[in-house]
Order: C-alpha cells, then sequence, then structure tokens
C-alpha cells in the first residue's frame, strides 16, 4: 500500500511539473546531462593531452647523385642486399631504381650505398649502415652488406624520479634495433607528464653498430593545482562554474598521470535556488606503444521550481566510468595511427524532493571502437577520429525509457567522425593560423538523447546560449577559426564561423534543423594562466528557437 502511495505521489509531481512553464525548469534533464558532457570532454581534452613530437630527421649528406660518363666502370644489372636483417631492408633497394643498363664504377658504386642508406635512415633505422665489400662485378651483380644499429643499453642522467620510468616508456630493449619512431615513443611518453623534461639521445658504442641511448631531464614538482571558471553553466541551475582539480605526475614513477578534480556552481546569478556539484578522477600509464586510462565522473544539479508546494525541489544526478586501452598501430615521420578500445558505464535519475521519477531513471553500458590519424602534410597538422559506439546489457543495464515506443533504443549503435586541420602561415609579416573541425555522426536507430548529435553553444555551433540545442539521432557541424597572433606572441585574435544540421526519427520534433552562428574573441595563455574571451551571436535560427542575440563567454585556468 505505501509503495502504491509513493508511486502516485511521484507521478502526480511529475505531472505537475510538467504544467510549469518551460523557463521554470532546468531545460530538461536530457539538456542538462549533455550539457555537462560536454563541460567534461573539454576538460579531459584540456587535462590529457597528448604532446605531438616529431624528431627532426637524420643529416643523409649529399653523394647521392649518379656520375656521368665515369670510367673504369662495370656494367649492372642486379643490385643485391646482404647481411644480417637483410630480408627487413630490402624494399631500401627501391632507392636506386632499376639498374639494368647502368655501368658503375667507384663513385656509382658509392652513390648506390648512400641511396640504400638514406632510403633505411628515412623509415627511422639512423644507426644502421650500408657497406661495400669485395665484389666481383664482372659478373653484372653489386652487392651491398647492411649493419644494423642495435641498442646496446639505456643510460640514466635523470633524477632519481625518472629513472624507473624508461622501462615502461620507451619501446625498446637492449639488443633490438634501434629506430627513431621508437625514440619519439619514448619521449611522448615521458613527455605527457606535464611536470617532468626529457630528452633522449644517441651515443655509438666502442662495437660497430652498436649504440646507447642517454636519458637526460629534470622534473618539476609533480603536484600541481589548478583553479577553473567559465560561465559555461545554464542559468536554470547556475552559469558561472568553479573546479579545482590536483593533478600528481608520475604517481608510481612510470609516466603515470593522476588527477581529481570538484567543482560547483559559484553563485552570483540566482542564489542558493539552484546549484550544480561535480567530481572527476583519471588515472592512465603507457608502456611501450600502448596506453591504458581509467575515468569516472559524478554530477548533480538541483532547482527550486515554481509550483503550488513552496520550495519544491527538483533535482538530478548522473555517474560515469570509462575504460580504455589504446595501441599506437603505425608510427612514421609524417604518420601516426591508433587504435582504441573502451568500455563504459553511465547511469542517471531525477527526483522531486526525495521522490524518484522511475520514468527518468537510466543505467546504460556498452563500448566503442575508435581508429585515429594524425598527419604532418607540408607544415599543417590534420586529425582525424573514426569511432563506433553501441550499447550492450552489461551492468545490468536498463532498456531506454522511450524503447518500448519505439522512441530510443539504449543499445543501438552508431558512427562518429570529427577531423581537424590546423594551418599555420604569415602574412603579411605576422603569425595567423586556420583551424577547421568537421565533426559528423550517422545512425539508422532512435538513440537515447545522451547519444544524439547536438548543436548550439560554446562546444558546437558557437554564436549560441547553449540554454536549447537541437539534437538527432544523425548530423554534421563544421567549424571555422582565423587566429591572428599579433608580434607572434602567446596571444591570439580569433574570428569563427560555424555551421551545423540534425537529422534522425528524433529530429521530427524539433523547431527545425540548422543552426549558423559567429564568435569574435581573444584568448592567451602562460605556464601558469590560460584565458579565453569571447563574444558570439546567432547567424540562423528556427523560429522559435530561443537565444541571447548576443552571447558573451570567457574561461579561465590558473595553475600553481
Amino acid at each position: 500500500m505505501s509503495f502504491l502511495l509513493r508511486r502516485l505521489v511521484t507521478t502526480s509531481l511529475a505531472l505537475g511539473l510538467a504544467q510549469l512553464p518551460p523557463v521554470s525548469l532546468a531545460d530538461t534533464p536530457d539538456q542538462e546531462l549533455i550539457r555537462q558532457q560536454e563541460r567534461e570532454k573539454a576538460q579531459r581534452e584540456r587535462l590529457e593531452a597528448l604532446p605531438a613530437l616529431r624528431l627532426p630527421p637524420p643529416e643523409t649528406g649529399g653523394g647521392a647523385d649518379w656520375p656521368a660518363d665515369e670510367t673504369p666502370c662495370f656494367p649492372i644489372h642486379t643490385v643485391r642486399l646482404d647481411g644480417e636483417q637483410a630480408e627487413r631492408f630490402r624494399r631500401a633497394l627501391a632507392a636506386i631504381g632499376d639498374p639494368a643498363g647502368r655501368c658503375l664504377g667507384a663513385l656509382g658504386i658509392a652513390a648506390a650505398a648512400r641511396r640504400v642508406q638514406q632510403a633505411i635512415a628515412s623509415d627511422g633505422y639512423v644507426t644502421t649502415r650500408v657497406l661495400v665489400g669485395a665484389q666481383h662485378l664482372d659478373t653484372g651483380i653489386l652487392t651491398l652488406t647492411v649493419l644494423p644499429g642495435r641498442l646496446r643499453a639505456i643510460r640514466d642522467e635523470t633524477a632519481s624520479r625518472l629513472r624507473p620510468a624508461h622501462r615502461n616508456a620507451i619501446p625498446v630493449r637492449p639488443g633490438d634495433l634501434l629506430n627513431l619512431r621508437d625514440i619519439e615513443q619514448g619521449l611522448e611518453n615521458l613527455k605527457r607528464v606535464p611536470s617532468t623534461e626529457a630528452a633522449l639521445r644517441i651515443e655509438p658504442a666502442e662495437q660497430p653498430g652498436i649504440s646507447d641511448l642517454v636519458l637526460s631531464g629534470n622534473e618539476a614538482f609533480p603536484y600541481r593545482l589548478t583553479l577553473s571558471a567559465d560561465d559555461g553553466g545554464s542559468r536554470s541551475t547556475g552559469r558561472y562554474q568553479g573546479t579545482v582539480t590536483l593533478s600528481i605526475d608520475n604517481l608510481l614513477t612510470l609516466s603515470d598521470l593522476f588527477y581529481f578534480s570538484t567543482g560547483r556552481s559559484l553563485g552570483g546569478d540566482g542564489g542558493p535556488r539552484h546549484g550544480t556539484r561535480n567530481s572527476a578522477v583519471h588515472y592512465s600509464l603507457p608502456f611501450g606503444y600502448w596506453l591504458l586510462g581509467a575515468n569516472a565522473s559524478d554530477y548533480d544539479y538541483f532547482q527550486t521550481v515554481a509550483s503550488p508546494v513552496p520550495g519544491r525541489v527538483y533535482r538530478g544526478n548522473s555517474r560515469n566510468a570509462q575504460l580504455s586501452l589504446s595501441r599506437v598501430l603505425l608510427r612514421s615521420a609524417e604518420r601516426k595511427t591508433t587504435l582504441a578500445l573502451r568500455g563504459w558505464r553511465r547511469q542517471s535519475s531525477n527526483h522531486v524532493d526525495d521522490n524518484a521519477m522511475a520514468s527518468q531513471r537510466r543505467r546504460t553500458a556498452g563500448w566503442e571502437l575508435s581508429l585515429g590519424q594524425r598527419a604532418h602534410l607540408a607544415g599543417s597538422l590534420l586529425e582525424g577520429t573514426l569511432t563506433w559506439r553501441r550499447g550492450t546489457g552489461a551492468f545490468n543495464a536498463l532498456p531506454a525509457p522511450g524503447q518500448r515506443l519505439g522512441e530510443e533504443d539504449a543499445r543501438g549503435g552508431f558512427l562518429r567522425a570529427d577531423l581537424g586541420l590546423t594551418l599555420p602561415f604569415s602574412w603579411p609579416g605576422q603569425r595567423w593560423r586556420y583551424a577547421g573541425t568537421l565533426r559528423g555522426q550517422w545512425s539508422d536507430v532512435a538513440l537515447t538523447p545522451q547519444d544524439r548529435f547536438a548543436i548550439g553553444g560554446r562546444y558546437s555551433v558557437r554564436g549560441f546560449d547553449g540554454e536549447l540545442s537541437l539534437t538527432g539521432e544523425r548530423g554534421w557541424l563544421i567549424r571555422n577559426e582565423l587566429g591572428l597572433s599579433p608580434g607572434g606572441g602567446s596571444q591570439e585574435l580569433y574570428l569563427g564561423l560555424d555551421h551545423g544540421r540534425v537529422g534522425g526519427p528524433s529530429a521530427r520534433r524539433l523547431l527545425g534543423r540548422e543552426l549558423s552562428g559567429a564568435v569574435i574573441g581573444w584568448r592567451g595563455g602562460s605556464s601558469r594562466l590560460n584565458w579565453d574571451l569571447f563574444a558570439g551571436w546567432p547567424l540562423r535560427k528556427p523560429t522559435g528557437f530561443r537565444t541571447a542575440r548576443t552571447t558573451g563567454g570567457f574561461s579561465i585556468n590558473s595553475s600553481f
């Protein structure tokens, strides 16, 4: 009987709240969680950013041009590669071209060896050598001998806290072939910890073909406190948000990264009638070309709503957890390809006072697989990610509230793509930067609100205040930004122009499907302080879509 009475009260409260004017309630629970989801993603990208490190190519020297009319010379029809690991380097012979009919003397043979040497070095094997031994050139066969460059030891000249780190960070062991790509990966693993400055240099050993890697560098104080503030919240639950983050670098002296953040609404725009609280924790550990990471977050919001019963509080909460494992599949001088697998769990609920709203309770889980590519092309940086995400029944996941009616599917799959281009250039005598982002999502099933593609706000189509957004199972957006760094300093003035569109089954209920906006801003920073100030305005929106005519915003981060 008490259960039926509790259910009747909860249902009555929910129906009563549904009759309230839209401005009196926190947009919708889904809108609030979408907003927090975007905030968490932006925070993670800022705190977990990986360095993009490229070592300069080795000096190859000259002498690779074919000499003209060399005498004496010997007709050559075949070039062979001999020696240890010769099969691994055989494709470097392509640098010689077709030797048929070529007449080579001493200078020509040296040029052939140097071409093969340069081709091997361009693949990263900078300590591997190509030698010319005794020949029987009257047979028309030129034999080149490869001497593989191997690692003898890693010598550590750093502070004591860094010494264990190279064991899991540098993906090469004594006796392995020495490759520049392994050194780049090792340096990225070491430098992913912000308080660590590391360098690796190659020193030849006494034995030919054998080298040592010498690790040098230092580590600053590993504890960092970061204070952050912005106005990216909503009017209904608190526009001004503050966060305190404690980061501990090299917690286990394994180039591992740990941080814990906690935040809340700062007030100043409605008093104690509404508010938010959030927390997040992260830990990640590299081992060679692998990276293991774990994230968890907690978010609560509340609002005193207008109702016949004074002081009635509407509140919601969400809990998220994710475990990820990624592997660098391919690394070259210009490209890096990464495969990542993630498992996730997410739950949310809403209450009126102390009464749970059963129709808004969610518990979902699933996995995602992503393939990422980073390419350096003619001075520009091109980054792309393709992700497939799907829900499952793991961790006692619940069907979506609207699943029986076909309005949403908690186990539906969708494909998401992100592409970003950064192009720096100078004109006229000033440093400019173009940054373009293309983002899209596709699904042929009805998705839950948090999985839908959302546009409208500082994290998607700028120029809108973010109080409302357009969402759909399918969608795309493009962000264009042109920045100017006066005097080549660390500050930047920028102008942005964005456009987005959504579609899919749920989009049929929207006022429209497209948004366009513009933004102008000023950002800058130093080792301890970073800021972003901007103003934006909508250029195109559906009739009836409520947003401010002009939206100003800020974010500031200070580290100690």
